[in-house]
């Protein structure tokens, strides 16, 4: 069975490398602006994951919800935080994200899964 956070962590490890390799100033500067914003600040860490969470789920990025699922999770999120978060996140989205919140639901087993297997 694969393992289906090893696999999205090796694949987007592998692409931003390949991304930044080029050196695009803009590009760089994007990336420098997304990793300082999750830093803690006047909202800690873990509101700012949230926050984050709810945005990617509303905005429909598989692959932003699944960044922010396991950030919230190294934060010691509880999934009780994170459904919370995912409800508002369909509220304001709409029943279009729902398909959103299924695979948010199975990936966040798998970050279970994927840390108690360590």
């Amino acid at each position: 069975m694969s393992n289906q956070v090893e696999e999205f962590n090796a694949y987007r490890a592998k692409m931003n490398d390949a991304i930044l390799d080029d050196n695009n100033k803009i590009i760089k500067r994007i990336f420098n602006i997304d990793t300082n914003a999750f830093t803690a600040g006047r909202l800690d860490k873990k509101t700012k994951e949230l926050l984050g969470l709810v945005a990617s789920t509303v905005l429909r990025c598989d692959d932003c919800v699944k960044y922010h699922l396991e950030a919230s999770h190294k934060e010691g999120i509880s999934k009780e935080e994170v459904v919370e978060a995912l409800s508002i996140a369909t509220l304001v989205g709409g029943t279009i994200v729902i398909p959103h919140l299924r695979r948010a639901y199975e990936y966040w087993d798998a970050i279970e899964q994927h840390a108690a297997s360590k």
